[in-house]
């Protein structure tokens, strides 16, 4: 028994070339925008619990270590610390307290590196000024609570004569932005030192 070569009429060509352009336009056509959406993001680096943990322990070895040391020990340094990068924030008397406090960072063990936010001192200050300052410290970090871009960080403030120092480690740019701006809109700060660093 012979089977009978399939035909295809002039009409069914014309509609499977007609489909088939209007499926190949719809496809050139998409943006670059609706690519990338339907594009899987990259996960972001997590940090794991025992990340957390170790980063707490060597924060809490350098503050000892800091407070032990009779060149530093008076004053308010602050320490963050992330994957064993420790960053030191605060405002110290002099050059002499900031390379001090850097080589006894580094000691530590754990420390991978440290990364200097401290700031030198000029002029003095009154009583008058350390009441004020310590005001605007609490409404800085009370503004960082109530804010949902910022508030789920570790933001360590310090401020001297209205000038407000901010140290610690954020997720991305955008936080680092509003944190400043953030600081900007309190009454009674003169100037903004943001040197929040980008977690790694």
């Amino acid at each position: 028994m012979q089977t009978k070569p399939v035909g295809f009429s002039t009409e069914c060509i014309a509609a499977f070339l007609a489909a088939s352009a209007i499926l190949l336009t719809v496809g050139c056509n998409r943006t670059d925008s609706e690519m990338t959406k339907a594009s899987v993001a990259a996960p972001a680096v997590a940090t794991t619990v025992g990340t957390e943990i170790d980063s707490a322990l060597i924060t809490s070895k350098v503050k000892t270590a800091l407070l032990g040391d009779q060149d530093v020990k008076g004053f308010d340094i602050k320490v963050e610390t992330r994957k064993g990068v420790v960053q030191l924030g605060g405002f110290v008397d002099s050059q002499i307290a900031v390379d001090r406090a850097i080589l006894v960072a580094s000691r530590v063990e754990g420390v991978s590196k440290v990364e200097n936010a401290m700031t030198v001192k000029t002029g003095t200050t009154s009583v008058g000024n350390e009441v004020d300052d310590s005001i605007l410290t609490t409404r800085v970090k009370s503004a960082f609570i109530a804010d949902a871009v910022v508030k789920g960080f570790d933001i360590s403030v310090v401020t001297r004569k209205g000038n407000v120092q901010l140290t610690g480690f954020v997720e991305n740019q955008t936080q680092i932005d509003r944190a400043t701006s953030i600081v900007r809109d309190i009454k009674g700060v003169t100037a903004v030192e943001n040197k929040l660093k980008l977690k790694k």
